[in-house]
């Protein structure tokens, strides 16, 4: 048992450094579409924890192993879209990103359950991802209204014949 306790006292040295940027990024999304405070509200409150560079974190982050397994979480948020670095992906990737967004949001893929769990108000209400899916595609036609469809979507590989 006393193995056991130092070996937790010992690991609460060993930290993951802290996703919280020095204030908005020159690369947020709304640097390049426009965010309306609606919506900036649902992103803020169910998908910027784990898809921005501004983690909000509760108490239970300072414990150690949790920390570790959010940092990780955060992380792996971050690689699918990161809402605060959007407008350094490339065209194709930012239209699919927000194809992605639209997809996880109308299929309550996202948020997370176990997010869910300890952020009851994140669960979004339909009408919350209606408007949230409704933005997506609304940024989307812009985006197809200014640049020609082939700069958006990779076309199809031709079928090999035999």
């Amino acid at each position: 048992m006393i193995v056991l306790l130092a070996g937790f006292i010992i690991i609460q040295f060993f930290r993951p450094e802290k996703n919280k940027a020095q204030g908005p990024s020159k690369n947020d999304i709304s640097t390049l579409y426009a965010v309306p405070a609606d919506v900036h509200n649902i992103l803020d409150k169910a998908c910027y924890d784990c898809h921005s560079n501004n983690t909000r974190y509760p108490w239970y982050a300072e414990i150690q192993p949790v920390a570790w397994w959010l940092d990780d979480h955060v992380q792996e948020g971050k690689s699918g879209v990161n809402y605060s670095e959007f407008a350094s992906y490339g065209l194709r990737k930012q239209y699919h990103k927000l194809e992605e967004t639209e997809e996880m949001i109308k299929e309550k893929h996202m948020p997370l359950d176990s997010y869910l769990w300890l952020h009851k108000d994140a669960d979004l209400t339909d009408e919350e991802r209606q408007k949230l899916a409704e933005w997506s595609v609304g940024v989307r036609r812009q985006m197809e209204a200014k640049y020609p469809m082939d700069s958006l979507v990779r076309k199809a590989a031709p079928a090999k014949t035999q």
